[in-house]
């Protein structure tokens, strides 16, 4: 569903760009090589443009809107439509033996429709329509959906799974406000250092790599391309500047942004690639012309096995990462098929292929039971202190949620020094 859409295929899904370019892949223990293959299929069709991209949830205040939270699970509505990164919705028509939204249907009569996004930016857009029942939103959408009134909270009594959710995934600034979740954790996963070791034999153990204009791999870097990078320049600058007194890099004052901003654009003539898609950074890797750059640990495990010798690492100075989140929409047509969607997606055997297939850690540790020798190792699943050296995105507000008030550069500024720096 992710390369094609069969017309005959009654669980919908439309194609669109590879987002994030962590999405749609397998652990390498189930077949890098044709994830790799996969990615010939590919067809990157016109990406919509996002009005949310300029949108900031201190429009709506510092609080969210109050709205109800279900109080029961009825008879499902025999429909579900669902915004998506790709790899997150699989009916079998991407791989057969690769589908949970089959036996999903069989179990509940809910027919699955779902659209991929290709951006958070994107997401934020679709679910503003009211078209759709709920989300996986990443912690750069989330927080703008609650903020606006576009997901509804969560009765958490309602989600047979969410017990078994690793406690340090929940009543995070991302998926909640006020105590109250507006979500069930998903998957996470963090944006590590990847380089080749031919070049750095010894080991890397901080971005000072990516961000000294004299650095060893000086014209040969990689960056993500999005917005939400300026994060990792002010993560960067809070441990090596620390008069700036940066201590949240989605939280930024004037003074600070400007630096991070300056940062980015120093670094700009070393960047060869800004990258969406992961499967173009394993290749850049692979023939050499990138020698460090950041990753996900998937990228690093089908770079390896497309004989690349890369090595990954969380830097001493920490990582940004991303964690997903499944919401409802507080406008949802299908909101009882939405819960049984959130009580089936999180089960621990949807989780662990969901993860496996996808490249990243399950919400619920009871998913390794299910997964492939290692898997579990390599993605830290369940590991609370890797988890603590992760930033996680989240929408840039005004509002830096200490005592400097509205203070804090808004995400609509981050996209348009976005756009500058990469000229």
């Amino acid at each position: 569903m992710i390369f094609r859409t069969p017309p005959e295929a009654r669980a919908r899904v439309v194609p669109s760009r590879l987002p994030r370019g962590r999405r749609v892949r397998r652990h390498p223990a189930h077949g890098a090589g044709r994830a790799i293959r996969l990615a010939a299929l590919l067809t990157l069709l016109t990406a919509m443009t996002a009005s949310a991209c300029n949108d900031s949830p201190d429009e709506q205040g510092t609080s969210p809107p109050r709205l109800p939270a279900q109080q029961s699970i009825g008879p499902g509505e025999g429909k579900l439509s669902l915004v998506v990164w790709a790899g997150y919705a699989e009916d079998g028509s991407t791989d057969r033996k690769v589908d949970w939204v089959t036996p999903f249907t069989r179990a509940t009569g809910c027919r699955v429709e779902a659209k991929i996004a290709d951006t958070s930016d994107a997401m934020v857009a679709l679910m503003r329509t009211g078209r759709y029942d709920g989300v996986s939103a990443s912690g750069d959408a989330s927080v703008r959906l609650i903020h606006n009134g576009d997901v509804a909270p969560v009765n958490t009594a309602l989600l047979s799974n969410y017990g078994d959710i690793a406690a340090y995934l929940k009543d995070q600034p991302y998926n909640s406000a006020g105590g109250q979740m507006y979500g069930v954790p998903h998957g996470y996963g963090a944006n590590m250092l990847m380089y080749r070791t031919d070049r750095f034999p010894q080991g890397l153990d901080s971005w000072k790599v990516m961000w000294d204009p004299k650095s060893p791999a000086a014209g040969n870097l990689a960056a993500y391309d999005s917005p939400i990078y300026i994060a990792d320049a002010a993560l960067y600058l809070k441990a090596h500047r620390p008069d700036l007194k940066i201590t949240d890099p989605y939280a930024l004052s004037e003074e600070q942004f400007a630096a991070a901003v300056d940062l980015l654009k120093k670094q700009r003539p070393n960047v060869v690639q800004y990258w969406h898609s992961y499967l173009d950074e394993i290749q850049s890797f692979k023939v050499g012309d990138i020698h460090a750059g950041t990753a996900w640990q998937v990228t690093a495990n089908l770079a390896r096995d497309a004989r690349a010798p890369v090595a990954t690492v969380i830097p001493r100075e920490g990582a940004t990462g991303w964690s997903d989140t499944w919401m409802v929409s507080s406008r949802a047509q299908h909101p009882n098929c939405m819960y049984r969607w959130m009580n089936w997606i999180t089960t621990p055997k949807v989780q662990a292929q969901v993860g496996q297939w996808f490249g990243q850690a399950p919400a619920n540790p009871k998913a390794c039971r299910y997964t492939a020798p290692g898997f579990c190792r390599d993605f830290h699943v369940g590991d609370a202190e890797f988890y603590r050296r992760i930033s996680f995105w989240k929408t840039p507000v005004r509002n830096c949620g200490d005592d400097r008030g509205d203070a804090c550069v808004d995400y609509a500024r981050w996209s348009q020094a976005w756009t500058q720096i990469k000229g």
